[in-house]
């Protein structure tokens, strides 16, 4: 509990020695520009056009679409609006997959589970039957992963220890979720996620060399040391091991509030990792959307590596 306290206090007094910086930077980076104001980003890379969805709508989802990662275009209308789903408020972390003709969003809504389906990425999203995965229970920050031979798992949070990330099995209609397959991955273990309060979330998996790779963030997304860690497997079901030398990303350059990340190809096929950061070092919102290149060491578990080169995409009118 001292423990606790101690660096409870430390984190107070940092951050009101930041609010009380007038010094504020701004972040308009141009004419007309300004960092895209997306948290919890997710980017989707189809027909040549990359798609970014996010949180920042009261009442749903919105889309941004870019030719070249860097200038994005905010479109009109909401990829998902909260009245083709059972939820009225709180539309965060969408992720969303093309999948046999069809895109999926996952997404959470008043601190439950949904997907969404559409025939276009820019939506409409609808949910045909609106309720929650599951129903019962508060989970948020679903990430669809789909192995080689075909099975899809879904990886969310759950509120039973802090937040902690769990899997599951998912149906062939990939918007139902097998309850009885669920398995713990995670939850916060390591000395640099304990700054404030228990929160492993956030997860996204990718493969490499046969190695499962599971990111999440660590801390209060309203911390500025929130960051990002990960853990590996053999299997998508687990055992994970976290890196001991976590996190691989956290307060990089002047940014801070880093997290709750996703990875994507670019059209060139390299392995990027997108995330968000606060505002600015004294303020938290709106977050926004930000952009690095993603690589492996040579060891015999190769380990993550996030370039310290980020690129700053911007919203462009």
């Amino acid at each position: 509990m001292k423990k606790f306290f101690l660096l409870f206090t430390f984190f107070l007094i940092g951050f009101i020695a930041c609010a009380e910086n007038r010094d504020e930077p701004t972040r308009e980076v141009g004419k007309s520009q300004t960092v895209v104001p997306l948290a919890d980003p997710f980017i989707m890379l189809y027909n040549n056009t990359y798609y970014a969805y996010g949180t920042g709508a009261a009442n749903g989802i919105e889309v941004y679409t870019s030719d070249d990662l860097k200038e994005w275009k905010k479109e009109s209308a909401l990829a998902l609006h909260k009245d083709n789903t059972w939820a009225g408020r709180w539309f965060w972390a969408p992720e969303v997959y093309h999948i046999n003709g069809k895109f999926y969003m996952y997404f959470s809504a008043d601190e439950h589970i949904g997907v969404a389906v559409a025939n276009s990425p820019l939506g409409p999203f609808i949910q045909t039957d609106k309720k929650p995965m599951i129903a019962d229970e508060k989970t948020i920050d679903n990430t669809l992963y789909i192995d080689d031979d075909g099975k899809a798992y879904l990886y969310f949070d759950r509120f039973n220890d802090g937040l902690n990330i769990w899997v599951g099995e998912m149906e062939d209609d990939l918007q139902t979720l097998r309850m009885e397959t669920l398995t713990p991955c995670i939850h916060v273990s390591q000395a640099w996620e304990e700054v404030w309060p228990r929160v492993n979330e956030g997860a996204f998996i990718t493969k490499h060399k046969g190695i499962y790779y599971l990111t999440y963030s660590g801390n209060s997304y309203e911390s500025p040391f929130y960051g990002v860690g990960f853990a590996t497997a053999t299997s998508p079901k687990g055992p994970w091991t976290k890196y001991e030398k976590n996190p691989i990303l956290q307060k990089p350059g002047n940014l801070v509030g880093v997290g709750h990340s996703a990875m994507f190809r670019d059209k060139e096929g390299q392995l990027k990792i997108v995330f968000h950061a606060h505002y600015n070092q004294s303020r938290i919102h709106p977050r926004g959307m930000y952009i690095a290149d993603v690589t492996f060491t040579d060891d015999a578990i190769p380990v993550m590596r996030i370039s310290t080169a980020i690129l700053v995409p911007v919203s462009v009118k």
